[in-house]
């Protein structure tokens, strides 16, 4: 329809740009882009689910392009909602993309969960000597 509108050589010459803008402008409501926009800005890491914090992270940023034309912005702002464990060292590396800081972001995360799976273990194992001991110190 838009080619009958303007002409199928003005259409095939549009930039991409502008033509992701038309459509937006004609199929995109402005309360869901509102929508989308407040989640993006609200969006942080819950529980340790970074997988899924990545995922929709891109999915926005690609939706509310407009909002963060610069790398450094969406960096900045994927950098915000990261849970505090891993937060600071992820800031600290400075990246200077998206792919660099969710890279440093899940190796980060996985070095936690490994450190705090090896603890569980270990608490694991000493309480399980000390419940050995006791009971064989118990036994006449």
């Amino acid at each position: 329809s838009h080619m009958r509108a303007v002409g199928q050589d003005v259409a095939y010459a549009m930039p991409w740009a502008a033509l992701k803008i038309m459509i937006t402008d004609k199929y995109c409501p402005m309360g869901e882009i509102q929508k989308l926009k407040s989640e993006y800005w609200n969006l942080k890491v819950k529980g340790l689910d970074l997988l899924n914090y990545n995922h929709r992270f891109q999915e926005l940023t690609l939706m509310c392009e407009r909002m963060f034309p610069k790398e450094s912005a969406k960096v900045e702002r994927y950098i915000s909602g990261l849970p505090d464990m891993i937060h600071g060292s992820v800031k600290a590396s400075k990246p200077h993309s998206m792919q660099e800081a969710i890279k440093f972001a899940t190796e980060m995360m996985d070095k936690k969960m490994l450190t705090h799976a090896e603890c569980q273990a270990k608490h694991e194992r000493k309480f399980n000597d000390t419940l050995r001991n006791n009971q064989h110190q118990q036994q006449p």
